[in-house]
């Protein structure tokens, strides 16, 4: 297990989704191998809870608290500025934030759909240049993009939430290429269900065996200080592209529904 040495400055890790679920003990995580944590979330009371549950937790912890709606437009450059602002060097990144909406691709609103994209791919995108800069130019960082399992196929029912999450895998992997020569460390983790508030959100019941954040983060920052470039958690969601698609699209047809 890495745990930072710092040298003249503390180094920051930015973790955004982290009021809760996986994002907030993936910051736990991080915290615990020496790193400050930039938390950051939409909702400003419920991030302020998880910055006091998190310092409660980890006493010594430098934290702090960074409201910012993700969806708005050009929130990646807004909330990289604020960085800035903190004098706060992130050296490691956590696109985590992201939501699924259910229901016939026909009916969903459309504005629920932008308002997803904008968080789930945009502004992963725009957060994953903007800090990749900062860290090409110190020749060292971390990048993790949270993905999913249902970056390996179509989800009928949650059509725009699997394809949002496959281009988050297929961008991930590429910006991994380009990023390797600048010395900064690029990996996705691929989660099965997690038990997180992500499902009642989505209008769904948590899925039976559903694994708890903890050991999905752990697992997830383990691999990425190892350099791994995809993380599946668990082991088996490596094994789904083995599975006929049709077959796979029919189970989630079953359980996406309305």
């Amino acid at each position: 297990m890495e745990h930072r040495n710092h040298r003249d400055k503390q180094e920051y890790a930015l973790v955004t989704g982290a009021s809760g679920g996986i994002g907030l003990e993936i910051a736990g995580a991080l915290a615990g191998r020496g790193y400050g944590i930039i938390m950051v979330s939409a909702n400003a009371d419920r991030l302020a809870a998880a910055k006091a549950r998190l310092e409660a937790r980890l006493p010594g912890t430098q934290a702090v608290a960074v409201a910012q709606d993700l969806s708005l437009p050009g929130a990646a450059q807004t909330l990289h500025e604020k960085a800035k602002a903190l004098g706060a060097p992130v050296a490691v990144l956590v696109n985590n934030a992201g939501f699924g909406i259910t229901g016939k691709a026909a009916d969903t609103p459309l504005a629920a759909d932008e308002g997803m994209l904008a968080v789930n791919v945009t502004a992963l995108v725009g957060l994953s240049k903007l800090f990749l800069a900062d860290m090409a130019a110190r020749r060292r960082g971390h990048i993790l993009n949270v993905a999913s399992k249902g970056a390996y196929q179509p989800g009928p029912y949650t059509a725009a939430y699997f394809a949002s999450k496959a281009f988050v895998l297929s961008y991930t992997r590429a910006l991994r290429y380009e990023a390797k020569e600048a010395g900064v460390r690029v990996s996705a983790l691929c989660p099965g269900a997690v038990d997180t508030g992500f499902f009642e959100r989505e209008g769904q019941p948590v899925p039976k065996g559903a694994l708890p954040a903890r050991r999905v983060a752990e697992k997830a920052v383990d691999g990425l200080m190892q350099g791994r470039e995809v993380i599946c958690v668990p082991w088996t969601v490596r094994l789904l592209p083995l599975v006929p698609e049709k077959l796979r699209m029919r189970v989630v047809a079953g359980m996406k529904r309305p």
